[in-house]
């Protein structure tokens, strides 16, 4: 495979930090409201490196499929779309099935890197 574009580096980094933060608020809402235990931590920390994996293999699919026809750019981020869904189902499944994930705080944080990206090009416009 080709060397990780720039962009897909800085853009994957700004995910991880900005899970990282969202990771703490989450660990503190749970503190707050009593739920908290060891296996909320590992179920955070699997859900985060799950959630920053599937960001960075969608990047890296976007920076393969660049120079490709319409078609093949259809096919590969289809398949990719499929295989990192069922990357993260994969990874739900183990924390719902191994007692020391918090299946609620491990599904969360794959909604961390939808929030950067949005906060990201809210930023952007203005």
């Amino acid at each position: 495979m080709k060397q990780l574009d720039a962009t897909v580096k800085q853009e994957t980094v700004f995910v991880a930090g900005f899970t990282a933060v969202l990771s703490v608020l989450m660990q503190a809402v749970f503190l707050i409201g009593g739920w908290w235990d060891y296996t909320v931590l590992l179920g955070n920390l699997l859900g985060a490196v799950a959630a920053i994996g599937n960001f960075l293999l969608l990047g890296m699919t976007v920076q393969a499929a660049l120079g490709k026809d319409t078609d093949e750019v259809k096919k590969r981020m289809r398949l990719s779309q499929s295989l990192r869904m069922l990357l993260l189902f994969v990874v739900a499944l183990i924390a719902y099935l191994v007692p020391v994930f918090h299946i609620v705080a491990t599904v969360i944080p794959y909604l961390f890197p939808r929030i950067a990206v949005t906060i990201r090009s809210a930023r952007l416009k203005q």
